[in-house]
């Protein structure tokens, strides 16, 4: 039984059922014992690769999306460059080196990674020692000082913690995570009804909810709404609200069960890309997409970037440069291919026009 998982056994006898919200908060971001807090688990030799980590063709070419956000924002000066969740720092790393041919840019811009595992961090710190800009962190998006924002948020999302409600013969009730009778960690339903729910369903039917996300989202909107910018968001995840339960847990590279090792494996859940796009126009803002990844990509030209890669390189780096392309773009097996079951979406001040990646 892993630390964590006794310290939440422990809460539960303490204090009865948690939420699957309160649940993967604390297996994800447990100060002492949180998945992210503790591990890079990042690439072959950790738990699963990000784009970023796949080919620099990606964050280059954000980062070309990037600046060209900044100049259709008005070119504002100065500017916040922003990116959640930044992983081991390689997209901002790639993002900067491109900001270096748009000289304007990069003088316009500060740089602000938010974070909240110090592992993390301390890669981050040393993958951007030698960046063009210095480089602040925080804990929230809300910390990042104001003004005109260009923020990136890939795989971001998906890592927020969830709610699920079951539809029962009585109606709907949350799912909780508890303890059986051998002490293992097991999921059960609250007594209580959720009154407010009245979707239509069939009984054993789940609904998720991405609460947290829809906040911060929110947040976010507000914030390029009042000050101008945008935000980009890429994540797998599905294009219209709808029943069904995503959670997964993935720990080397396959699937586990999200309640075994608490703290050990990563849990994330499919986004809700129309919830979040519902939050982003509540709060007045200009929403592009979503598109698939591959659609985005394609758009702002990765096969005329793979093709001048290839020129310089060897045999078995343009095999590499192809391998990488494919598996951004390819739609044929979604557990290696990412260019269909991600999603791109791009959330702006109202008066923005048009965004790069998103003609149709």
């Amino acid at each position: 039984m892993t630390a964590l998982k006794q310290e939440i056994a422990a809460l539960i006898a303490h204090e009865g059922p948690m939420t699957l919200e309160h649940y993967m908060s604390l297996c994800l971001g447990h100060p002492s014992y949180g998945y992210y807090m503790t591990r890079d688990p990042f690439g072959a030799a950790g738990d699963f690769v990000t784009a970023p980590e796949i080919s620099q063709m990606f964050g280059e070419l954000l980062g070309v999306w990037a600046s060209e956000a900044w100049r259709m924002a008005g070119a504002p000066s100065p500017a916040r460059l922003v990116e959640l969740g930044p992983g081991r720092g390689t997209l901002m790393s790639d993002v900067l080196r491109v900001a270096r041919i748009a000289p304007p840019f990069l003088d316009a811009i500060s740089v602000h990674l938010v974070e909240t595992s110090p592992a993390l961090r301390a890669i981050q710190e040393q993958t951007l020692a030698d960046a063009p800009k210095p480089v602040s962190w925080s804990v929230d998006v809300n910390d990042t000082p104001p003004g005109p924002a260009i923020i990136l948020a890939n795989e971001f999302f998906d890592a927020l913690p969830v709610r699920h409600y079951v539809k029962t013969a009585q109606g709907w009730r949350e799912r909780l995570v508890g303890v059986d009778a051998m002490g293992e960690l097991t999921f059960g339903l609250s007594d209580q009804l959720e009154a407010s729910l009245n979707v239509p369903a069939r009984e054993g039917s789940i609904i998720e909810v991405g609460a947290v996300a829809q906040r911060i989202m929110s947040e976010i909107a507000a914030r390029l709404v009042r000050e101008g910018g945008a935000l980009l968001v890429i994540d797998y995840g599905y294009l219209e609200t709808s029943l069904g339960d995503s959670l997964q847990a993935v720990a080397k590279h396959a699937y586990v069960d999200p309640l075994a090792a608490p703290g050990e494996a990563d849990l994330t859940t499919h986004v809700d890309f129309a919830a979040l796009a519902r939050a982003a126009r509540a709060a007045g803002a200009k929403v592009m997409g979503p598109v698939t990844q591959a659609h985005f990509l394609l758009q702002l030209g990765i096969e005329r970037r793979a093709e001048t890669l290839m020129k310089r390189a060897t045999p078995e780096q343009q095999r590499a440069i192809i391998d990488a392309l494919d598996r951004l773009t390819g739609a044929q097996d979604p557990r290696r291919q990412m260019g269909d079951l991600f999603k791109v979406m791009a959330v702006t001040h109202p008066d923005m026009p048009d965004m790069p990646g998103f003609i149709v």
